[in-house]
């Protein structure tokens, strides 16, 4: 595939047309060599995208870049300069600023209060601060008020005040962590807008993602970075996306395809009127949904809308207020986690860090996590470590958990990994009913299929999913039936044989049409 670009077309030969210089940067951490050999060029004023499989390198590199590690060799320049990044502080004095992909922002603050948190000295905190941030959210298109609360926001736009936090700084290059993880079609072409806006300003955005066919719409060039090398940097008009996940991983991937009908008949798992109240209102409201042998429902909604409390209220994490919750025709609405989980049903959480590991304890400890009351982790109330780590063993080889050892700590995995050790410790018990939460968030596209694949075997084996994911092209993809929460409310049922994401989009913000 000849597309390599060694030089920005708009840089060739002026080095001061250059944002960003990454040039032979390794990272050594013990054991392993996190990028080696590292070198690119941004051109001002682009998009420049950075793509590679979890555990490529990606991460620690755009963290060298905002000086949160430093590289053990090779050379970053910031617009023609040298630099030596010790910390954040330094990259910004340097003008680069970081988006992350979660969230950094207080709720129960305004606009303008979250933005100048922590840079009170450059505009004050009160009529100064209002302004500026008006002249950059009017200068940029961003669309933000300065006076608004951050609760009363969406995701699309909280997004964009915590690009407006870098702009306010004096960010003249912010990095974007996977920025569309969580929004829907509609709120991505908003994104997209406004960095074709920033771009028009002479802003230059280093954007992550693992969303191939985004990244080839949006960046002016594509650097693909593997096991920690740089392989290849292609302009995105030379290039499908089948291609790109071919330099990243080194095959074709399939895409999420649900194959011939395996609902039955029998229903499993029954939500009956559930409604739930929460921190002063009713979060989930006669929620109704029957889930059957052989059938992935998904759930689609824009996030914040009572996904988060469905799932904790059949996990057993929240008790509903009114309605019932039956597992094959068993009353379980005030059971605890336990006795759901002892029951068969099999859990992959949203935030697996927080919710589904100890990152600091081997993966033969986090095997038994959540089971300590089965064997092969227990036996008779006893716990049974040997015969714990010889089943890790076997679900690294069968779920191809990519590791040195069972006995390394689970936080030295790559995203992608530990989320395939979650599922392969929830399938090991045979559920009846697995409730997966955003099972492919913030893993590579190898690690993603590789998921898919799991899902799609399990439901041709009789098992009940109820996925709640971000990702339409997954919900279309794998499920069976796809219903739309709004407001803790289902507001609509669609066929993913002929639903688009935009309907879904649409749906989701309310502005579709109900589908049921």
């Amino acid at each position: 595939m000849s597309t390599t670009v060694t030089d920005p077309p708009s840089a060739a030969g002026n080095a001061t047309d250059l944002a960003v210089e990454v040039e032979g940067i390794t990272k050594r951490f013990p054991g392993v060599i996190a990028n080696q050999d590292v070198t690119f060029a941004v051109a001002r004023g682009t998009v420049h995208a950075i793509v590679g499989e979890n555990g490529a390198g990606k991460s620690t590199l755009m963290k060298m870049l905002y000086g949160v590690q430093r590289p053990d060799e090779g050379t970053i320049r910031i617009n023609g300069e040298s630099v030596s990044l010790h910390s954040p502080a330094d990259a910004i004095k340097h003008g680069v600023g970081m988006v992350f992909q979660h969230f950094m922002l207080a709720d129960n603050l305004t606009v303008t209060e979250n933005v100048v948190l922590g840079a009170e000295k450059l505009h004050g905190i009160g009529a100064g601060a209002r302004a500026e941030i008006t002249r950059i959210s009017d200068e940029y298109g961003l669309g933000i008020d300065p006076r608004d609360l951050v609760a009363d926001l969406g995701v699309g736009a909280r997004q964009r005040v915590e690009i407006l936090k870098v702009l306010y700084r004096g960010a003249r290059t912010i990095i974007l962590d996977e920025p569309t993880a969580v929004l829907v079609p509609q709120e991505v072409d908003e994104l997209f807008g406004n960095l074709r806006e920033l771009k028009r300003e002479g802003i230059t955005v280093l954007f992550i993602s693992h969303k191939l066919d985004e990244v080839l719409s949006v960046a002016d060039r594509v650097t693909v970075i593997r096991r920690g090398m740089t392989i290849d940097t292609v302009l995105p008009q030379d290039v499908t996306s089948r291609q790109l996940a071919e330099l990243m991983v080194g095959s074709e991937l399939p895409t999420p395809q649900t194959e011939e009908s395996t609902v039955t008949d029998r229903v499993v798992l029954s939500i009956a009127d559930v409604t739930l109240a929460g921190a002063g209102r009713t979060v989930l409201e006669d929620v109704t949904l029957d889930l059957h042998a052989g059938e992935v429902v998904g759930i689609a909604g824009v996030e914040g809308n009572g996904q988060a409390e469905l799932v904790e209220v059949v996990m057993g994490m929240g008790e509903p207020a009114r309605g019932r919750i039956e597992l094959e025709g068993t009353d379980i609405s005030d059971w605890d986690v336990r006795r759901i989980r002892e029951a068969g049903v099999g859990y992959i959480p949203e935030d697996r860090h927080r919710q589904g590991l100890l990152l600091d304890s081997p993966l033969w400890e986090n095997r038994m996590l959540g089971h300590q009351t089965q064997e092969p982790a227990s036996k008779n109330g006893i716990l049974t470590n040997a015969a714990a780590r010889t089943d890790t063993e076997r679900i690294v080889r069968e779920y191809d958990v990519r590791t040195p050892s069972i006995h390394v700590t689970v936080g030295s995995l790559s995203g992608g990994n530990q989320q395939k050790l979650i599922i392969g410790r929830e399938m090991s018990h045979a559920p009846k009913v697995l409730v997966a939460s955003h099972p492919t968030r913030g893993v590579d596209v190898g690690a993603q299929a590789a998921i898919w694949d799991l899902i799609r075997e399990a439901r041709r084996e009789g098992l009940a999913v109820l996925l709640i994911s971000a990702d339409l092209e997954e919900l279309i993809g794998l499920s069976d039936t796809i219903k739309v929460i709004l407001r803790g409310r289902i507001t609509g049922e669609f066929d993913p044989d002929v639903v688009t994401s935009q309907e879904l989009g649409s749906a989701m913000t309310g502005a579709g049409k109900d589908a049921s």
